[in-house]
C-alpha cells in the first residue's frame, strides 16, 4: 500500500485493515536513519479472499486526508 500519512503506524494498519479480514502482519516501512515513515506499508491478510476485499474496500480510500493506494504485492525487479 502507497500513499500513507506519514505519521501512519503499524498498530493503525492492523485496526484498519481487520475490518476487511484476519490480518497475519502489517508493517509500515521506515528509513532507517531517521525512523520516519516512507509513506508505504506492507499488511499480509490470512487468505485471498480477505486480501481481495480489503483490496476492494481501501484502494483509494481516505486516511488523514491521503488517497490511500492498495494493491496485491508484486516481486522486486531487478
Amino acid at each position: 500500500m502507497g500513499n500513507l500519512p506519514y505519521n501512519a503506524n503499524d498498530a493503525q494498519l492492523m485496526e484498519m485493515f481487520s475490518q476487511a479480514g484476519n490480518v497475519v502482519s502489517a508493517v509500515v516501512i521506515t528509513d532507517r536513519n531517521t525512523g520516519r515513515s516512507k509513506g508505504f506499508g506492507f499488511v499480509e491478510m490470512s487468505d485471498d479472499g480477505a486480501a481481495k476485499k480489503a483490496i476492494e474496500t481501501f484502494n483509494g480510500s481516505d486516511m488523514e486526508g491521503r488517497k490511500i493506494v492498495v494493491n496485491e504485492a508484486r516481486p522486486k525487479t531487478e
